[in-house]
């Protein structure tokens, strides 16, 4: 199983995102934002940080990057992709995702380890979770606050496409309806604002009731993936 990670200008965390790949057990395939080459990757991340400076509107630019063209593609075809915080606003401007993600309702840049509820274990990241289940992952970011018109809204809601919504009473950044993340109606393309990778390795995750930093819940994503592409056809 081989997993590509885009890096773009401005993205802080793809290194993190290749290193979840590998501890799911996967090798990890750097992809660059200005080429036209999947080089026959399996799925791929787009991952978080400030891609082209989030000029214009976040994930805008990068929506429009070379690779995106095939990405875009590819996903069309089923490709599983994960989009992890400006990934996700790259999938929502690339209109793979439904609405639209703004400043916080605050005006702050928020960070904090978040419970999330996941609401569709049917897609190609989220198999591995159970409907209904609470899970921690930490979250970072200024332009987090999901926005939908009410049809729209009304079809997401309809049709099952909200993967993640946030939960333990906290609703970080005034997204509608406390989403988190959303899915396509494929189930192989997948958006949320938390990062999964910064919970993949006891000892540098979210903290839990049993240690410190010792939460993992975002290596099921990862290993969900992995094992979908192992499912035979």
């Amino acid at each position: 199983m081989r997993i590509g990670v885009v890096t773009f200008p401005g993205s802080l965390d793809d290194r993190d995102a290749q290193r979840a790949a590998r501890i799911a057990g996967a090798e990890a395939v750097p992809l660059w934002h200005g080429d036209h080459d999947l080089q026959g990757v399996d799925a791929v991340v787009l991952p978080g940080g400030f891609s082209y400076g989030d000029y214009l509107r976040a994930g805008a630019i990068a929506a429009r990057a070379a690779i995106m063209t095939e990405v875009v593609a590819a996903a069309g075809k089923g490709l599983p992709v994960l989009g992890i915080c400006n990934g996700f606003q790259m999938l929502v401007e690339a209109h793979l995702l439904p609405g639209g993600l703004i400043r916080n309702a605050h005006q702050q840049f928020i960070r904090r380890d978040q419970v999330l509820r996941v609401e569709n274990n049917g897609t190609a990241w989220t198999s591995g979770y159970e409907a209904g289940q609470e899970i921690v992952i930490p979250m970072k970011n200024a332009d987090g606050n999901f926005i939908a018109d009410d049809e729209t809204l009304k079809r997401i809601e309809g049709e099952g496409l909200v993967a993640f919504r946030y939960a333990g009473g906290v609703n970080p950044n005034g997204s509608l309806a406390d989403i988190a993340g959303l899915t396509n109606e494929r189930g192989n393309v997948v958006g949320l604002m938390p990062h999964p990778e910064h919970a993949v390795e006891a000892g540098f995750g979210p903290d839990t009731d049993a240690a410190m930093k010792s939460g993992v819940d975002g290596l099921v994503m990862f290993r969900s993936v992995i094992e979908r592409a192992l499912q035979p056809a």
